[in-house]
């Protein structure tokens, strides 16, 4: 990926690279939570837990790689000097939060 392209400002790739790091800890955020979940004990059914520690481990995980992915593509758009790609993963991710948000509302009630 560096010997694409030309030297980006200093500031367009650190900019970039916080990007990527602030996706990272909210992917570490959901895979906190879904050990927090599963280790401690919670007034829900003990199978839903299950499921609801498994979708937040996932989602965590998912969130890591797409934040690389998504940091190279990035990257390389700017050694090109491109306009920066779209990102769809922001609607998966926000779909996905509310859905772990709900059923996870539901599972408490």
């Amino acid at each position: 990926m560096y010997q694409e392209g030309t030297e980006p400002d200093p500031r367009f790739s650190l900019a970039n690279e916080r990007t990527f790091l602030a996706w990272i800890r909210t992917g570490l955020a959901f895979i906190a939570g879904g050990i927090a979940l599963n280790a401690f004990t919670v007034t829900i059914d003990p199978t839903m837990k299950k499921w609801l520690s498994i979708a937040a481990l996932g989602l965590g995980g998912l969130l890591a790689l797409w934040a690389w992915l998504s940091w190279a593509r990035v990257e390389r758009a700017i050694r090109a000097k491109r306009p920066l790609p779209h990102s769809p993963g922001l609607i998966l991710l926000s779909g996905a939060v509310f859905s772990v948000a709900v059923i996870a509302a539901i599972a408490f009630l």
